[in-house]
């Protein structure tokens, strides 16, 4: 006695094609290449990934540094007292961002498309 048929071995494969598919195309953002910085809700400056740099941001507790190299971004220093922004490490893909909320000082990647977790409205 079979277990399974023909049939049901094609349905199987057909199966792991399609989520293989919607895993390689949907889940995935496309690479950066601007990097957007705001200070206080305003923008601060927008410049390339392409050059690396490093971009002092003056806020009401210090200045932030933010780090671009390789192609990615980071908030290296802040003046903020948890760190959560510079806890978020290298951003690489679009549409990433590190806020860091006491020195009132964000950073986003921009360019291709932006990958969400969810959408409102």
């Amino acid at each position: 006695m079979h277990l399974f048929r023909i049939g049901d071995w094609l349905v199987i494969l057909l199966g792991l094609v399609l989520v293989g598919f919607l895993f390689a195309s949907m889940g995935h953002a496309g690479r950066a290449q601007k990097v957007l910085i705001r200070k206080g809700g305003e923008i601060f400056t927008e410049v390339s990934l392409l050059k690396d740099r490093e971009v002092e941001v003056p806020g009401p507790l210090g200045v932030s540094l933010i780090v671009i190299s390789g192609g990615a971004a980071r908030v290296a220093k802040d003046p903020g007292p948890r760190q959560y922004c510079v806890r978020q490490g290298w951003l690489r893909n679009a549409g990433d961002a590190a806020i860091c909320l006491p020195n009132q000082v964000s950073v986003e990647l921009l360019g291709g498309k932006k990958r969400y977790d969810s959408l409102n409205y």
